[in-house]
C-alpha cells in the first residue's frame, strides 16, 4: 500500500524513520525474529556463536529459521561454548541429519567443525570479523576476508554459498545483519554490542526485500537491484540522518515492510 503521498521532505522522512526505530527496536520486537536465539544465552561466546548460526541460516520464514536455529544449538546442548571447546568426533554426528532449506547436514557439520577450530585455537568470531576489519578498513573487504579464513580447511564448494561475499557483489544481508547485533549497542534491549573492534559508523544496511522496497517507496533507494552497490547508496543516505549510527533505520524499514505491509 502507499506510505506517503506526495514524496515527504528530509525533515519529515528523518521524523518518520525515527519514530519506526522507536517502535521497532525494543523487546517487544524480538519474540518473533531470530535475534530472540542468542537473547537466550549470557555467555558472551554462546552468544556470538548462536546468533552467526541464527544468521547464517536467516532466510525464509522467522519462525522456521527460529526453530531451525534452535536446533543447531539444541545439538550443541545448549551450550555452543562447551560443545565447541570439548566436543568429540563422534558428537558430530548429530549433525549429519540437520537440513534448513539448502544448508544441510554437510554444510552444518564444516561449519561447526571450522568453528571449533577457531575457538580450540584461541581466536573466534570476534577476532575473525574484527581483525579483517582492522587489516582492510572496510566492510566489504572486511567481510570477503573473514571468509577467506574461514573456509581456510577443506570443505565442500556448496558450502561457500552459506557465507556470502561483498566483493562479488552480493548485499550480504545475513552477516551485516549479525554484525549489526554483535557490534550495534544502544541500550534498547535488541543488539548486544559486543565487539568494540568495528565502530557503528562502519555497518552496513542489512538488505532485503522488505527494506529494499520500502527504501524505494520513501525515495531512500533508487537501483533496482538489491545487491552491495544498492547496501551502499542506502546506507549513504541513511547515514545524512544519523552519521554515527545508519544502521538503526534498519528496525524503521523492515517493520514498515514487514510488519506494517508498506509495499
Amino acid at each position: 500500500r502507499a506510505y506517503l503521498c506526495p514524496m515527504p521532505t528530509q525533515a519529515q522522512l528523518r521524523a518518520l524513520l525515527n519514530a519506526k526505530v522507536q517502535a521497532f527496536n525494543q523487546p517487544s520486537f524480538i519474540a518473533d525474529d531470530p535475534v530472540s536465539l542468542p537473547h537466550r544465552y549470557t555467555d558472551p561466546v554462546d552468544i556470538e556463536v548462536s546468533a552467526f548460526l541464527a544468521a547464517t541460516i536467516a532466510w525464509g520464514n522467522r519462525k522456521t529459521i527460529l526453530n531451525s536455529a534452535s536446533k543447531l544449538c539444541a545439538l550443541m546442548d545448549d551450550a555452543p561454548r562447551q560443545f565447541l571447546l570439548e566436543h568429540t568426533p563422534k558428537d558430530l554426528r548429530r549433525f549429519e541429519g540437520f537440513v534448513h532449506r539448502t544448508f544441510n547436514g554437510d554444510d552444518a557439520l564444516f561449519f561447526i567443525g571450522r568453528l571449533a577450530q577457531l575457538y580450540r585455537s584461541g581466536s573466534g568470531l570476534e577476532d575473525l570479523f574484527t581483525s579483517s576489519f582492522a587489516q582492510h578498513g572496510n566492510l566489504a573487504e572486511a567481510i570477503g576476508g573473514a571468509k577467506d579464513v574461514f573456509f581456510d580447511a577443506p570443505h565442500l564448494e556448496r558450502t561457500r554459498k552459506h557465507f556470502s561475499d561483498p566483493r562479488k557483489g552480493s548485499a550480504a544481508k545475513r552477516l551485516n545483519m549479525y554484525l549489526r547485533w554483535m557490534v550495534r549497542d544502544d541500550q534498547a534491549g535488541v543488539d548486544f554490542g559486543q565487539w568494540k573492534g568495528i565502530p557503528v559508523s562502519a555497518l552496513r544496511m542489512p538488505l532485503d526485500v522488505h527494506t529494499g522496497n520500502v527504501a524505494r517507496h520513501l525515495g531512500l533507494l533508487t537501483r533496482k537491484q538489491n545487491d552491495w552497490k544498492a547496501v551502499e547508496e542506502l546506507t549513504a543516505t541513511l547515514t545524512k540522518f544519523d552519521p554515527e549510527d545508519p544502521v538503526k533505520y534498519d528496525f524503521a524499514l523492515f517493520g514498515m515492510g514487514a510488519v506494517e505491509g508498506v509495499r
